[in-house]
């Protein structure tokens, strides 16, 4: 029987489909989080004043409501106050038994007082049941006066339920509490019957469920340990609105503390944090599968301790609850049910222990991990966990270890944990300690033994507990198997069966072939522009409806190419034990090291697992298109059978028994024939997951899908995505020996076309391509493991019905309905058709759904496109000039206002008219072309209209980077958006300053000396882009770049590749482009999926704020990719004073990208812009931001499309390419462009003919275009149509496939007919006070600025002034550039410095603190000094402590970093030319480095130098473990072996002593010749030859590193 909760989901699903889950659609967020605690006996009210202190501390890490007022949630959880309630219960003339007996819960009432009084009496009755009796309701005093409006509207009556018990104590009460208030839960908010034992009571409320909506009645907590005080209140107002908090007799030995900030802003108090155990500031990425997972587990939860009570506890999740409030559940059942938090922590979100050498001598705690990874899915991304059960506080952070966590310990015995450091003051003599949690690292305060437990200390105890090593020797692991060698079909049989499985040419040349030959996923380029699978005519496979989700902004994408050393394909077979429970036969299931089988690894798992069954996917065709629906059904059934028999290991299989080992009792065999046909695979897969959750046995078997339709890293993502554990691609391996086996194959081997390579190594390229692609899907939405993202449903679907989405894929979101089981059963047989009863075709068909070809898929980039529109702008000018010479004197814009009311005399337009006829003449493609405008005025005169050149000053063009481009195209872009008003973007790669002049030597043929490779100039023209983009490789900016800017864009995702880094092959990386990205020519570079300094939306508010710090004229704009849940995204987008968000389509260009990305990721930008404008619109946020939207926009007709639909800004990608002379040739990644556009080529870059005056000319035909839409709709402007959804209408096409699509969520837009005030937006957000300007205010230091003088101050500071310095930089930068200012300007910091010290610093500039500081110190720095150094009191050893954050000198590109202490993870990560010295640094050190010097005179963590192409970098090895943390993929280490390179270092050394006064420093240069055997270089091969690194190369000039 199923659970209440399983139908949760099932209330939302309508015709159209299913919208998505609350925590996707409405709600995610991400905090500032950290506790401070006491060892001494006693509980004091100074740990809940620091503790409210330090929550304001944390503001910043906040968000609030789009009052400005409600926060976003703010909470402590401490003890609960006895003396407090004592004096309570004595003014009440209650008489309180002892506080052992007594337990306290927070609840939040309805505020209608006549449903409270019904509620009362319903508790009371289930306090007794549960053997408690109640004491009485405490009305808690608050001062609802500082609430913001809409937290005052939405406040809830806040009372403490006080309870006692006669008989129960310590955890035994705290278990009876729990099931009290689940009982109480489901009464009030469920409305549903309880159970005791085996007695079932009726404990129904006398109201209905309408009356109590969810939000109205939350128990915040009920415990005889602890209490939440918590609310939609910003930091600062908690401890005023709660009196209690404010009390003296309110006193604790611990407080967790918690800052929320939610990408959605309608206040919902419940959600603020802490929960009942936890607080994090993470997001759940695994969360839908985790939800599965664990409603599968409850029917085989099992504990002695609950005496039969455990169905009081179900359901245990529920599907609409957010990540948090889900994890706290499971932590809370685990922990009730006899687990300390630690255990359950580290059971639910274990470190990476497979690649953590420091767990070389805990082989126990690896034991722990092995044996639980076999029951337990990981729930990945939570970030920093900080929990509390009374007896223990600690915290925890996840295995990326993606958010900060800095403690410390002082001498009379306060621990503080937090997200930032500075948070409590502390006199720093003390402090003993100052620490920081690295990846997977744990600290805990035992409160009753008044213990301090470390890392390893903790996860000692827990592995302790049982014999986990002992118990592991019954797993058995599935070695690799030899493959086979010789085809086991014909050649003919082979094509009948790709053929009926839906192969085709491309597929198997462009995919298999290529991952067979090369062992990589084919790479591709320029996006997917061809109809949505659901569109199309042509039949497509059910996985092209599905579209992977990806991380962005609020937790991030994971690297798989640099970071491979967090993330598993381990998989597991087999039974999976009551989690509740630890018992030796849990142990005993089968691990796999990949997920792709073979077909003699399929063999083997059948002998080494007896109880494998098989079933057969098959059924009879001749029940028609109905038939699949019941083979479904009959198919499930048969497994529940199985299962219930005993079977383990299920495999799905639609093998015929023409191929070999079909073995294993195949039930329902057959054969893909004339008579059968199969059910999609991953329909079977979906579909038997789900029936056999909802028949309680789904934790009793691991599905096995056995299948010919699985060859994309696609396919396999989606099979394991709905339920699978592992896949055996039969045909396409089948397909791959053929291949190998083919004289055609041979012969490129034996020219050495392609790798000479075995067949067996053929088949080994396929799966290892496969499985690199998997890390890709999997780290694209920000997951480590794939047995995370087993059945976590991580798709959206765009074309599926909601009766197949509750077949196979319940809880997927698809907002547009489409195909049935039906439909999707005519599209199957559509395959079947073509190979039986007669195979007709001689060889697979092309049907171009990749590549352009004649007579296949329609591409809306087309030959005949291309042309139409190079002969329309060409043909403009032409006719311009006839114009000109008739009008002498006359120019574009004058003549275009002249002829505005005649649209055809406009030169060039009647050209432009074929081009746009011959796009609105395409099949339907895109969702908007199942719309038509429909006015609800009359038409107007078109000189009524807004002109053209208002029209395209809205006008942007993509982020194509100069790089991807030529220098030629990329400045043509720029110059041409120039001319009109418009706005070119950048893209990732910087921009020479050359580009930033106006050009006054242009000749009257148009070209200047300043650009001589460019044509068609004009005085006046500027190349420089006006949107300066910043990327996650951080290439080329500099204070320069940034403040040339008039607007920052942070790219966030793209729409061809979302989730996934750039690539810029090292044919493209020119020694000019090398020279703009400090990079070295030739070598490849690489933009890592995620920014490393945005891990959550409180970092993009943090990175916005800093580029707002140095550029305050300059907006920001956030660029996002649309898919499900972007709405809320966008919220938290706005909210972090982003000024501009675009929203990209999936169908974007882009310069290389692999084809199943290109594919399969990202959703339409209709969706995406809809769900955006409707949510922020929703949230009162839209005047707070422009929309722009980009994405195949190719007519004037799409951009009043978009703006109908929300956005104010258009962005042209391909399409103004192709304006300047692209030919789709579509090999940009080849760097072989036939016309220059897309090469850095010398030869190739002559071939390039654009002029900016084509562009120019495009751009005024798209306005014109507008105009006469707008004039036939009867509007003058673009402004008055923006969000006018009601103007759009369904247009009368019939599809092939289905008529069951639903636009609602595109025409149900809020009605804005009238009210147009949120089109009114302030220019440029302000970072608000900031210590720079108090800097800048200084006369003095002003004077120093403009006269190149000397200045010097000394300034305190707190961790809550955030970037300081660059706006000083940037000031500096706008008046001398990079390099140009010649005076000094030192400034001395005492305190604790916030996020970002030091950004941008510029030579010039020198930076000293005493004291610490937090993330990203010296981001984006360019010259000058920063020194970091403990307070001359401090007691303990700089070498031992955290002194600075993780990301520090992220993207540098000068100037140098002495820190006398500790740093965090990704140290230097994308360091272009800094130097720096430090003494110990975490994981990931140097990551990604192309250039600069660093010094680690101290231990580091995992994956040093990954990714590493550039620059040297010397560690100090004491204990020999240095070697075993080196990523050696791209660098070798050595000793220092170079008198240069000794020098290099020595001299480095000797300034840090110098600036620092490092104790450590001075030690090693007295004792110089003892610590240089000490030291390793690590050096990448472009620094091999180098004086430092090669002792055979003569020593020409020493590298200067110190400035």
């Amino acid at each position: 029987m199923s659970h209440p909760n399983n139908t949760s989901a099932d209330n939302n699903q309508q015709q159209a489909g299913y919208a998505g889950q609350r925590w996707l659609v409405e709600e995610r967020d991400a905090c500032g989080v950290g506790f401070i605690a006491t060892l001494e006996s006693v509980p004091s009210h100074e740990i809940v004043t620091k503790a409210l202190s330090a929550l304001t501390c944390l503001e910043h890490r906040g968000g609030c409501s789009a009052d400005q007022d409600s926060g976003d949630g703010s909470g402590l959880m401490t003890a609960i106050p006895w003396e407090l309630l004592h004096q309570w219960a004595g003014e009440q003339g209650i008489q309180m038994p002892s506080s052992e007996q007594v337990g306290v819960g927070m609840v939040f009432l309805p505020q209608d007082n006549s449903v409270i009084e019904k509620i009362r009496p319903v508790v009371a009755d289930l306090l007794q049941k549960e053997g408690l009796s109640l004491l009485g309701w405490r009305q808690v005093p608050v001062y609802e006066q500082v609430l913001g409006v809409q937290a005052r509207e939405n406040q809830p009556q806040i009372e403490q339920l006080i309870v006692a018990s006669e008989h129960l104590r310590g955890d035994e009460l705290e278990r009876h509490l729990y099931l009290a208030r689940k009982r109480i839960e489901k009464a009030v908010i469920g409305n549903g019957s309880l159970v005791i034992g085996n007695q079932e009571e009726s404990a129904q409320l006398p109201i209905t469920h309408d009356q109590l909506p969810i939000s109205d009645f939350y128990i915040c907590s009920f415990s005889s340990r602890t209490i939440v005080y918590k609310g939609m209140v910003r930091a600062a107002v908690l401890g005023e609105f709660y009196a209690d908090l404010k009390n003296p007799a309110y006193k604790s030995p611990f407080a967790v503390y918690h800052r929320r900030f939610s990408t959605n802003t309608m206040p919902k108090w419940p959600l603020a944090q802490p929960m009942r155990l936890l607080g994090h500031n993470g997001e759940i990425n695994t969360l839908l599968g985790n939800i599965n997972w664990m409603v599968a587990r409850e029917a085989d939860l099992a504990h002695p301790i609950w005496e039969g009570r455990l169905n009081d506890l179900k359901p245990i999740v529920n599907v609409d609850n957010s990540d948090s409030a889900t994890l706290d559940n499971v932590l809370e059942l685990l922990v009730r049910s006899g687990r300390s938090p630690m255990e359950a922590l580290t059971i639910m979100v274990p470190e990476a222990y497979k690649n953590q050498p420091e767990l070389d001598a805990h082989p126990e705690i690896v034991d722990f991990y092995e044996y639980y990874s076999g029951i337990q899915e990981p729930w990945d991304g939570p970030a920093l966990l900080v929990f509390g059960d009374g007896k223990k506080v600690g915290a925890t952070l996840d295995r990326n270890g993606l958010r900060p966590a800095r403690y410390c310990v002082t001498r009379d015995r306060y621990i503080i944990v937090a997200s930032e450091a500075g948070v409590v003051d502390i006199p720093e003599a003390e402090i003993v300690e100052k620490g920081r949690l690295g990846p997977g690292c744990a600290i805990a305060v035992d409160l009753e033994t008044k213990e301090v437990l470390k890392n390893w200390e903790i996860k000692q105890r827990v592995a302790a507990r049982f014999p986990y090593g002992e118990w592991l020797k019954q797993r058995q692991k599935l070695e690799t198997q030899s493959l086979l060698e010789n085809p086991q079909l014909d050649a003919q049989t082979l094509l009948r069966h790709q053929t009926a499985f839906g192969y085709t040419a491309e597929d198997v040349e462009m995919v298999i072939e290529e991952m067979a030959a090369s062992g990589k996923e084919p790479t591709y380029c320029m996006g997917d522009d061809i109809p949505l699978a659901v569109l199309s005519s042509r039949p497509h496979l059910l996985y092209d409806y599905f579209k992977q989700r990806f991380a962005q902004v609020t937790n991030p994408a994971i690297d798989p190419l640099r970071e491979k050393l967090v993330m598993s394909l381990s998989m597991y077979l087999g039974e999976k034990g009551n989690l509740l429970e630890a018992k030796p036969e849990y142990a005993r299931v089968l691990q796999l090291d990949s997920p792709v089988l073979s077909d003699t690894d399929l063999e083997q798992i059948r002998n080494l697992e007896s109880r494998t069954a098989t079933i057969s996917t098959l059924f009879e065709i001749a029940a028609g298109p109905d038939g699949l629906a019941e083979a479904v059904r009959n198919l499930c059934a048969q497994a529940t059978e199985l299962v219930q028999n005993g079977t383990k290991i299920l495999v799905l299989s639609d093998r015929s028994p023409l191929a070999p080992l079909d073995k294993g009792g195949t039930r329902g065999g057959g054969a893909v024939s004339g008579d059968t046909t199969y059910i999609p695979p991953l329909l079977a897969v979906g579909a038997v997951h789900h029936h056999l959750i909802r028949q309680n046995v789904r934790m009793k078997v691991s599905l096995v899908v056995d299948t010919a339709q699985c060859w994309s890293t696609h396919h396999f993502g989606c099979l394991i995505g709905y339920g699978a554990s592992a896949v055996c691609p039969y045909l396409a391996l089948e397909s791959v020996r053929h291949w190998w086996s083919n004289s055609k194959t041979q012969s490129l081997m034996e020219r050495g076309k392609i790798a000479k390579i075995t067949v067996s190594q053929a088949q080994k390229n396929f799966r290892k391509a496969v499985e690199d692609g998997l890390l890709k899907i999997l780290s694209k939405m920000g997951i480590s493991l794939l047995s995370s993202y087993q059945a976590a449903q991580i798709f959206e679907a765009i074309g599926i019905g909601s009766d197949l989405l509750n077949l196979g894929f319940k809880g997927t979101a698809s907002r547009v309905g489409g195909l049935s089981v039906r439909e999707l059963a005519n599209e199957v047989l559509s395959f079947h058709q073509k190979a039986f009863p007669e195979l007709t075709l001689k060889k697979l068909e092309n049907f171009g759904f990749v590549a352009y070809r004649p007579g296949g898929e329609y591409h809306m980039n087309s030959p005949e496109m291309s042309k139409a529109l190079h002969k329309a702008v060409s043909a403009a000018k032409s006719e311009r000039l006839q114009i000109e010479e008739q009008n002498p004197g006359s120019n574009l814009k004058s003549n275009q206002s002249e002829i505005s009311n005649q649209k055809s005399d406009i030169p060039g337009y009647d050209h432009y008219e074929v081009y746009q006829k011959y796009l609105q003449g395409r099949p339907v493609t895109a969702l908007r072309d199942l719309l038509e405008f429909k006015s609800d005025r009359s038409p107007i005169p078109l000189e009524e209209v807004e002109s053209a050149e208002a029209i395209m000053k809205r006008f942007c063009t993509g982020g194509m980077s100069l790089g991807a481009l030529s220098p030629e195209a990329h400045e043509t872009l720029a110059i041409a958006m120039n001319r009109i008003g418009g706005k070119s973007n950048s893209g990732e790669g910087g921009e020479d300053p050359l580009r930033f002049k106006i050009l006054d030597d242009v000749d009257e043929n148009g070209k200047s000396p300043t650009f001589p490779h460019l044509k068609g100039l004009r005085n006046g023209d500027t190349a420089s882009s006006a949107i300066k983009q910043v990327a996650s490789g951080r290439f080329g900016v500099t204070p320069e770049y940034l403040m040339s800017a008039q607007q920052l864009e942070i790219k966030i995702a793209q729409g061809a590749k979302p989730g996934e880094g750039g690539q810029l092959p090292g044919t493209k990386v020119s020694p000019y482009i090398a020279m703009l990205r400090r990079s070295k020519p030739g070598v490849t570079l690489i933009s890592p999926p995620p920014h490393h300094d945005i891990y959550s939306i409180e970092d993009l508010a943090q990175l916005i704020f800093d580029l707002h710090q140095i550029n305050p004229k300059a907006g920001v704009s956030v660029k996002l990719v649309a898919e499900v849940g972007i709405g809320t995204i966008a919220a938290g987008v706005a909210k972090a004073n982003a000024d501009i968000i675009q929203i990209s389509g999936h169908d974007g260009g882009t310069g290389a990208s692999p084809l199943s990305s290109i594919k399969h990721a990202g959703s339409p930008w209709e969706l995406g812009l809809t769900e955006v404008h409707r949510v922020l619109m929703e949230n009162e946020l839209r005047d707070r931001v422009i929309l722009r939207v980009d994405g195949g926009i190719k007519t004037g007709h799409d951009v009043l499309m978009g703006a109908v639909m929300g956005a104010e800004e258009f962005g042209f990608g391909s399409i103004a390419m192709i304006a300047e002379g692209c030919i789709m040739a579509r090999i940009c990644h080849t760097n072989n462009c036939p016309v220059g556009v897309a090469t850095q080529q010398e030869q190739l870059r002559k071939r390039f003919t654009g002029i900016p005056e084509h562009v120019v000319n495009f751009f005024y035909f798209i306005a014109e275009e507008v105009r006469c839409v707008l004039a036939r709709l009867g509007y003058r402007s673009i402004n008055e149509v923006v969000g006018r959804a009601d103007l759009l209408t369904r247009r009368d096409v019939q599809l092939t496939k289905t008529g069951a699509l639903n636009l609602d969520c595109l025409l149900s837009l809020p009605d804005t007919r009238e009210n147009r005030d949120w089109l009114n937006h302030e220019t440029v957000h302000s970072n608000g006070p900031v210590l720079d300007d108090e800097l800048l205010a200084d006369l003095n230091l002003q004077v120093a600025i403009a006269g190149n003088t000397q200045y010097h101050r000394t300034v305190r500071i707190v961790n809550t002034d955030r970037t300081v310095g660059a706006r000083l930089a940037g000031e500096i930068a706008s008046k001398y550039g990079n390099k140009g200012f010649a005076g000094h300007i030192t400034l001395n910091f005492i305190g604790s410095a916030g996020q970002s010290f030091g950004a941008f610093n510029l030579p010039g500039m020198t930076l000293i603190l005493e004291g610490e500081a937090n993330d990203y110190v010296g981001k984006g720095m360019h010259g000058g000094e920063i020194i970091i150094k403990p307070p001359a009191e401090a007691t303990y050893h700089s070498w031992e402590n955290a002194i600075a954050g993780n990301t520090c000198l992220y993207g540098a590109t000068g100037g140098t970093l002495f820190a006398a202490g500790i740093a965090g993870e990704r140290f230097a990560v994308r360091n272009s030319q800094a130097a720096a010295v430090i003494e110990g640094a975490g994981d990931h050190c140097c990551e990604y480095m192309t250039g600069g010097v660093i010094v680690v005179l101290g231990k580091v963590g995992r994956n040093v130098g990954a990714g590493m192409t550039g620059g040297l970098a010397y560690f100090l090895d004491e204990d020999d473990s240095f070697s075993s943390k080196v990523n050696r993929e791209i660098v070798k280490i050595q000793r220092v072996i170079t008198p240069v390179g000794e020098q290099q270092l020595k001299d480095l050394i000797e300034a840090f002593s110098e600036r620092t006064g490092s104790q450590k420093a001075k030690d090693i240069l007295a004792n110089w010749s003892a610590y240089l055997p000490k030291f390793w270089q690590v050096v990448p091969p472009s620094e091999a030859n180098s004086p430092e690194a090669n002792p055979e190369i003569a020593a020409q000039k020493v590298l200067s590193t110190v400035q």
